[in-house]
């Protein structure tokens, strides 16, 4: 049986972004983004293919600063 599989095994268990295909500068989108900080840099294809999820994470992200400042600015005048 032949197999292609040929990586050194330092490639395939350091993290994903210290491997030789994913080069620098290389374009990632924003599942990539979030699949790697979600697994500290282990696998850029945990949310799969489709950005929706991705889109998701960014607005929830967005949401969560817009409307602690709002809360804090609210509160402010409170304390």
């Amino acid at each position: 049986m032949r197999t292609d599989f040929d990586f050194p095994k330092k490639d395939l268990i350091g993290p994903v972004v210290f491997r030789p295909s994913f080069a620098n500068g290389e374009k990632i989108n924003i599942n990539q983004a979030w699949s790697l900080f979600f697994t500290a840099g282990q696998d850029d294809n945990i949310l799969g293919q489709q950005v929706e999820l991705g889109r998701f994470f960014s607005n929830l992200l967005i949401a969560v600063g817009v409307t602690g400042t709002l809360l804090a600015a609210y509160l402010k005048n409170f304390a």
